[in-house]
């Protein structure tokens, strides 16, 4: 029985992986799927996977214990092939070159340094998300800091608008610890998943709009992947933006009057899968907002204490 049941499993999974290498790591982008087949894709996969996980009885159902265990197993089975998946898109990512300013900016940084780390190996390459695959919470920046990501090889890391962020996330229960100093520190997110809206450093933290398109297309395969986000929170105006025209992309209806930035703004669009449904602007924890005192510790802790709140409503998160 074992054995005949582990068969069925592998049968789905390669059904569910197809002969084709899966759609998000194609590198050339013009090669991906237009919104619209991307959005059917993401659908099949969303139903295939809740066939896996609930069977034909449906999630309500707790069936008989033998099913409950089929379930667990399957549930698992699911969870490394998801992890599979995000490697492959990580090693996807890192290898990207597509647009020529940033490869040149990040790897002169890289082989220049600051005097502070001139000890350091830089990274120099660009930065896949990283944090909890089961993540309710989606936490949308800019880009990698030049000295920051771009050094210790992690978004968020080795820089102060990382450390901002990570005190904030561990007070609400998001970290595992208030520090981010480098890959290897230990520190793990909970309920919680980090990207951003461009990968590579930009030269004066300001990336064009072709490069922010061109890094697009990784957001929406990260969303395909998250299925279980439910909120996300957008750092700064143009990680909002970023958000809302991938959301239009995907045929969701926007609130009237349109959501526009404005820190601790919630807005709840009309989205379905893969597209979470509750966004909330934030200032970025950036040197700029934050020794000007536009943004303070209590106003970024209540942007995650109001999404704990949010996760909690139903009973299912926080």
């Amino acid at each position: 029985m074992h054995h005949t049941h582990t068969k069925v499993v592998r049968s789905r999974k390669q059904q569910l992986r197809g002969t084709s290498p899966p759609w998000w790591a194609v590198q050339d982008l013009n090669l991906r799927p237009h919104a619209c087949e991307a959005c059917a894709l993401t659908t099949e996969l969303t139903a295939r996977l809740n066939e896996l996980y609930y069977g034909t009885q449906g999630p309500g159902d707790p069936g008989t214990r033998q099913a409950k265990s089929r379930r667990d197993c399957v549930r698992r089975e699911t969870m490394e092939a998801m992890i599979s998946e995000f490697e492959q898109l990580n090693q996807t990512i890192i290898a990207c070159r597509k647009c020529p300013r940033l490869v040149r900016y990040r790897e002169r940084v890289a082989r220049v340094k600051k005097r502070e780390f001139a000890a350091w190996e830089y990274w120099g390459k660009p930065l896949p998300g990283f944090g909890d695959p089961n993540a309710e919470l989606l936490i949308l920046g800019l880009a990698p800091a030049a000295h920051g990501g771009n050094r210790t090889g992690r978004m968020f890391t080795g820089d102060s608008s990382g450390q901002w962020l990570m005190r904030a996330l561990y007070r609400a229960g998001f970290a595992s610890q208030p520090t981010s100093e480098r890959r290897d520190d230990g520190l793990q997110l909970r309920n919680a998943f980090i990207t951003a809206t461009v990968r590579c450093a930009p030269p004066d933290n300001k990336p064009t709009r072709r490069e922010i398109l061109n890094c697009s297309g990784y957001l929406r395969q990260e969303l395909a992947l998250l299925r279980r986000v439910r909120v996300v929170v957008t750092l700064g105006q143009i990680a909002f933006a970023a958000y809302l025209r991938i959301a239009q992309e995907h045929r969701v209806t926007m609130p009237r009057p349109r959501p526009r930035f404005k820190h601790g703004a919630v807005y709840r669009l009309h989205a379905t899968s893969p597209i979470p449904s509750v966004v909330i602007a934030s200032y970025h924890p950036s040197r700029q907002n934050t020794q000007t005192g536009r943004l303070t510790e209590a106003m970024l802790d209540r942007v995650f204490r109001e999404a704990r709140r949010l996760l909690r409503q139903d009973g299912t998160g926080g």
